[in-house]
């Protein structure tokens, strides 16, 4: 990437000329830390700082603190003994600003002296707002702010809402599209553009009208560039991407249909196995040969293996401090060790398979291990808890799952157990509700299928809300977004309207299609009561609960006082991307899967429940990204209506410039008016100061001395520094000659030149650059402005010299037009031709 796009990645922090202002690190260190970010609005001539909860407003130019204010605009208040001026409203601001330019003519040693004051001010005031009960609230802290071209100001918090603010402090509207933390932005014409924590980039309007969003990262998006049609997004682990700026937009679906055309060339059609087994132990430990029983012969064959475990530990003790761990992040314990270092050993970990993620809740315990030669293609491990039991807050009963994707695509495995008793069908459904709708992972659930081209070309997907007030997108439950889930465990479902012998009987009898009719779960499913959209096997196995332990066969079934009737407790259910029966895997439809085996194992006599085992055989279709890559570039260099589209999206409009020298003196204003020659496309502009020189007895300019982006000296306001022009229209921007006094200012006895005005005459070159809605690429003018301060005629003007060395070339005059609000002049300007 050029140096001159990467520089776009530090524009949250940079400023004012640092000729002119001090520079943004000293800024911030003479803060403190309470100050995170520093933009400039050289339309106004202000300064944001911004610390997590608190904004300051300063004069950039004099340096002046105008106002403090927290981050619901409420202006901070300031007590009798602050060591800064109290600027209670914008005019009494005014007023301030107006009498210190006077003190800075009677004394050079107090500028600096009050400068002082009102940084440590502002630090000051941002400390105390920060103590405040009412905002130490983490979730609301700035993470980013940047200005548009109409001078808006945007924040971004880390709860995900955004706040429009326009240049005086006041809070115009609030927007939440998404709950994650907001941790960059980045504005490019008319559009903002907004990264995530969990990885998502949104892109609005000005307006803050959601127009589209996808996943561009598996991590999140702490930085943005712009640059040659593309934004760049860089995420945390280091990884960048490029989406094309016109996106979202009308080049996104004929890109689309194209790449659809072409989709036999990148897709890939992967086979795996999953073999799947949950058992309820039971509080119970598990023999070798059981583990091998169960696990260890199926195992062979299969690429991953999920195992859920119910009733690892329970009693009072182990459940109080399991809600303890949770509270403060921690989970696990030694015997859900155990448990993992047991089947790892089955499993044969190390060699065969490697473990990538797991989770215990109480007695609840996942682990997921693959493949070793898959590990590659395995990444964004996350793991969720959901507790169900008292008051969904203690985890005897409730969930725990681990997500990951797989070839791109998002596989869910979800361990539960539910309530318990013949008659809590009720509470079985609520668990299986309340776990579904709020099992929450800490990254972006959706798969990385972002655009159509990948890395090279972002498609989004508009999610809902309005520009108006606060909007809250309701968010999906994150296992809708899977792409594939398993749904293992105890469920605790039973079987009705049966007697304990009459089940007996038909057990014997291996009839199990007719006690399947009696399966509690079979008729809630059936209903859409639970498990809505879910699949499972044909059960071909007796029911696994309830047995007396270690005894063999079905005599083994429950035969004390209770007689708990036999029941399919332990189940396991699946959802795939299949809308019907007949869905072949594909791009459209990525995960296809089947069952090849369902079974318990009834000879494993260690628990009161037999453990049960499902393996299933899964396609899924994914896209080779370099392919993709190769075939979009064919594809933008070979479609001509892709070309003829792309060149009218990314057109620079023509525009001309009323003149290209202008001379002040005396505080003289004139109008430099900018037309926008374009039939049908919106012109964006910035003005920005390319150097100043001084100007010599023979009339040219020497020592040029390089300003940073914006750096305009202390005596010339140009304004306003951004906007945009419609078709066929002319914007009017004032160039006026400031007054500044004209004293050498010290510090430590050397002079501060960079600060101070110089008496002899002065040039400036300031440059216009324009570019299109769509177009990073840039037209420029530059326009010369000559200041002298003595009030006499400039020497020599500007001349046709040739330059020699240490000297600038300078331009000819072209038309000049004296300071006039009207638009007379427009037909007459459409014709000129800016040099």
């Amino acid at each position: 990437m050029e140096e001159r796009h990467m520089a776009a990645l530090s524009v949250e922090r940079s400023y004012i000329d640092p000729r002119n202002m001090v520079s943004a690190n000293g800024f911030a260190n003479t803060l403190t830390s309470d100050v995170t970010f520093l933009v400039s609005d050289h339309t106004r001539a202000r300064v944001w700082s911004a610390s997590p909860l608190t904004f300051a407003l300063w004069d950039a130019r004099t340096r002046d603190l105008i106002k403090v204010f927290n981050i619901d605009g409420q202006l901070e208040n300031r007590t009798e003994n602050s060591v800064y001026p109290d600027f209670g409203s914008e005019e009494e601001g005014k007023m301030k600003i107006t009498a210190s330019k006077k003190e800075k003519a009677q004394s050079s040693l107090g500028f600096f002296q009050r400068s002082r004051n009102a940084l440590m001010g502002a630090a000051d005031a941002v400390r105390r707002a920060a103590t405040k009960g009412g905002f130490c609230d983490d979730s609301r802290k700035t993470e980013a702010i940047v200005i548009s071209v109409d001078g808006i100001i945007w924040t971004g918090s880390s709860n995900g809402v955004l706040m429009r603010w326009d240049g005086n402090g006041n809070c115009l509207q609030e927007f939440s599209y998404q709950s994650s933390g907001i941790l960059c932005m980045f504005t490019f014409c008319s559009r903002l553009w907004v990264g995530y924590s969990k990885g998502t980039v949104q892109v609005l309007d000005l307006e803050g009208k959601l127009l589209g969003g996808w996943v561009a990262h598996s991590g999140p998006v702490i930085k943005m560039a712009i640059g040659a049609g593309y934004l760049f997004t860089l995420a945390n682990h280091g990884g960048i991407r490029g989406w094309n700026v016109t996106s979202p937009g009308p080049l996104d679906n004929v890109l689309r249909a194209e790449l659809a055309g072409k989709e036999f060339l990148y897709s890939r059609i992967e086979n795996l196995k999953i073999l799947a087994g949950t058992w309820n132990v039971g509080e119970g430990r598990a023999s070798t040969d059981s583990l091998v029983s169960w696990l260890g012969c199926t195992a062979t064959g299969v690429e991953i293996v999920v195992v859920g475990l119910q009733e690892v530990e329970m009693g009072a003790g182990v459940l109080a401090m399991s809600a303890a761990k949770e509270t403060v992040g921690l989970e696990g314990s030694p015997l859900g060790q155990w448990w993992l270092d047991m089947i790892g050993k089955t499993l044969d970990e190390g060699s065969s398979f490697v473990r990538v993620g797991s989770r215990q809740l109480a007695g609840l315990l996942i682990c997921v291990w693959v493949r070793h030669d898959l590990k590659p293609y395995v990444g964004d491990v996350d793991a969720a808890a959901v507790p169900c039991g008292f008051g969904r807050a203690i985890g005897n009963k409730g969930a725990v799952g681990v997500r990951l994707r797989m070839y791109d695509r998002v596989l869910c495995f979800v361990n539960c157990h539910f309530a318990a008793h013949l008659d809590a069908v009720n509470r079985r459904n609520a668990d299986f509700d309340h776990v579904y709708r709020t099992m929450t992972f800490s990254r972006q659930s959706s798969s990385l299928n972002a655009g159509v081209a990948g890395a090279s070309f972002g498609v989004s997907v508009p999610r809902g809300g309005n520009a108006t007030g606060v909007n809250i997108v309701e968010a999906r439950p994150e296992l809708s977004e899977a792409d594939m889930v398993i749904f293992l465990g105890d469920f605790n479902y039973r079987l009705d309207d049966i007697t304990y012998d009459e089940t007996r009987d038909f057990i014997s009898q291996r009839c199990f299609d007719w006690l399947r009719e009696k399966d509690q779960l079979h008729a809630e499913m059936e209903a859409g009561n639970v498990f809505q959209g879910m699949r499972e096997a044909i059960i071909r196995f007796p029911p696994t609960y309830k047995f007396e332990r270690h005894q063999a066969g079905l005599a083994g079934y429950d035969s004390g006082e209770k007689k708990r009737i036999p029941a399919w407790c332990d189940r396991i259910l699946y959802r795939d991307n299949k809308k019907h029966l007949g869905a072949e895997c594909n791009l459209d439809c990525p995960v296809v899967s089947s069952i090849s085996q369902y079974d318990a194992c009834m000879d494993v006599t260690d628990s009161d429940h037999k453990p049960v085992r499902c393996v299933l055989s899964v396609k899924i279709a994914r896209v080779d990204e370099s392919v993709r890559r190769q075939e979009f570039g064919n594809i933008i260099n070979s479609n001509k209506k892709i070309k003829v589209l792309l060149g009218e999206l990314s057109k620079v409009p023509e525009t001309i410039v009323s003149t290209n020298n202008i001379i002040l003196q005396n505080q003289d204003s004139t109008i430099l008016r900018i037309t926008n020659k374009s039939e049908k496309n919106i012109a964006f502009f910035k003005i920005i100061c390319e150097g100043q020189s001084n100007i010599e007895e023979d009339g040219q300019a020497h020592d040029h001395r390089a300003s940073g982006s914006f750096g305009f000296p202390q005596w010339l306001e140009v304004s306003p520094g951004t906007g945009t022009i419609k078709p066929n229209q002319i914007a009017e921007v004032s160039v006026h000659l400031e007054d500044f006094p004209t004293v050498e200012e010290f510090v430590d006895g050397v002079a501060q030149n960079s600060w101070c005005e110089d008496t002899r005459d002065e040039e400036v070159i300031l440059v216009l650059v324009v570019h299109g809605r769509f177009s990073t690429e840039t037209r420029k003018h530059r326009i010369r402005v000559r200041h002298c301060p003595r009030g006499g005629p400039a020497k020599n003007h500007f001349n046709d010299r040739p330059k020699t060395s240490g000297q600038i070339n300078v331009l000819h005059r072209s038309d000049y037009h004296q300071l006039s609000n009207t638009l007379d002049v427009v037909e007459q300007l459409k014709n000129l031709h800016s040099p």
